[in-house]
């Protein structure tokens, strides 16, 4: 109708089912108190320290209260680093039986190659520490550290190519859509932290070439809220983008602005009942409250010189490994419960020994620094520390074989 009244419009749009769908989300505009900044409503903590989270969880009393995952993506040679096998050497260069590799197989990166010749390691393996762990040569730094780690030779997978199996890995399907391991986590405990995401997502490259692509979907929430997703640290400029207020803008005013934003997202909320609105809120408000745990987490000026010495050249240098692991040390002390690091680099096929090595240099000393360092504090006991990539090696060489490839 033409020149209808507006309160009279309203009224004639309000139907029976809108009706209680507005009112059904009257609990979940009261819970919105907790998403808010401290100036409005402070986040409350339950009887077990944690800030959201589904009633009832965890089950049992955990032994870990944090978790590291160090994605090592591309495949690291499990046979070249920690899965010895020396009898392969008894048969280099012996056609791998098709018990082992059947014709169907294949992949686009060996169609048309007709040998599959077996190819050994190259490096040397020792035992070490008390536990008589065998390790290779190119990891002198992580075999000081063998008796506060367990090696896991039984995995396996029914990928055979990068992506799928990264998925599966870090969401539990090979099919994306699904919430990362860290989201759903995030989902059911809650944070320690209102200040900090409860799960941070870093990316790093190594020295050697390329590398498989890395998409946000893999620290992603799925079909979870947005809330829940991980929250990227880049590796240059602002560690999250627009952290820091542009020129001309102070803390008044941004929190003039957010205020106003959060009206405007409240009443879409009243008007849909779309939880990603609340979800909307609460990032908003967190990224208000990082713009000061943020920068005092990156100033890395208290710390000492020993522990660059511990970490390595590379952990001064924003985007590095060895500083995102320095970075999730600190993370983890202040409350972050799931800290994912992804190195790219691992994809060998041509020249192994030679990427591997450099490889291993971006990360060997830095990995076992970590492990130190949260010894050292008395966190390890209580941190689940993960290493690992998508996938292996094979025993058979791709191409010619030599016995230096």
């Amino acid at each position: 109708m033409k020149n209808m009244h507006p309160l009279l419009e309203q009224r004639r749009l309000i139907n029976r089912r809108h009706f209680f769908g507005r009112t059904s989300v009257g609990l979940g505009t009261m819970a919105l108190g907790s998403l808010l900044s401290p100036a409005f409503a402070k986040p409350m903590k339950n009887d077990q320290g944690r800030i959201g989270g589904l009633a009832g969880l965890p089950h049992f009393p955990p032994r870990a209260k944090r978790v590291i995952y160090l994605f090592q993506s591309g495949g690291p040679s499990q046979l070249d680093l920690y899965d010895y096998k020396p009898h392969l050497a008894d048969r280099f260069g012996e056609e791998v039986p098709k018990s082992v590799y059947p014709d169907d197989r294949k992949t686009t990166m060996t169609v048309g190659q007709t040998e599959f010749a077996t190819a050994p390691s190259l490096f040397k393996f020792k035992p070490h520490g008390n536990s008589g762990t065998v390790l290779s040569e190119v990891l002198p730094h992580l075999a000081t550290t063998v008796d506060d780690i367990c090696v896991i030779r039984s995995m396996h997978s029914e990928a055979i190519n990068h992506d799928p199996a990264i998925t599966f890995f870090t969401t539990g399907s090979q099919i994306p859509g699904r919430p990362s391991m860290g989201a759903w986590m995030t989902y059911g405990l809650g944070s320690m932290n209102a200040n900090l995401p409860a799960f941070v997502a870093m990316t790093s490259r190594g020295s050697g070439k390329g590398g498989q692509p890395l998409y946000d979907r893999l620290w992603g929430a799925g079909f979870l809220p947005a809330s829940f997703q991980g929250v990227k640290f880049r590796n240059q400029g602002d560690p999250v983008l627009d952290v820091s207020n542009p020129p001309g803008v102070d803390a008044a005013g941004r929190r003039k602005m957010l205020d106003v934003v959060r009206q405007l997202n409240q009443k879409a909320y009243h008007e849909t009942g779309d939880p990603e609105f609340q979800a909307r809120i609460a990032q908003y408000e967190l990224a208000y409250r990082m713009q000061t745990s943020v920068p005092d987490l990156t100033d890395l000026s208290n710390e000492p010189a020993r522990v660059f010495a511990e970490y390595g050249k590379d952990a001064r240098q924003p985007g590095k490994y060895a500083y995102n692991c320095l970075l999730a040390r600190r993370l983890a002390e202040r409350g972050v419960q799931f800290i994912q690091l992804f190195h790219m680099g691992w994809d060998q096929h041509g020249g192994l020994p030679k990427q591997l090595r450099a490889q291993c240099k971006d990360t060997d000393q830095a990995t076992a620094a970590l492990i130190k360092d949260l010894k050292q504090r008395g966190m390890l006991d209580d941190t689940l520390i993960v290493w690992g990539g998508e996938l292996g090696r094979t025993v058979y060489s791709q191409g010619k074989l030599t016995d230096q490839d």
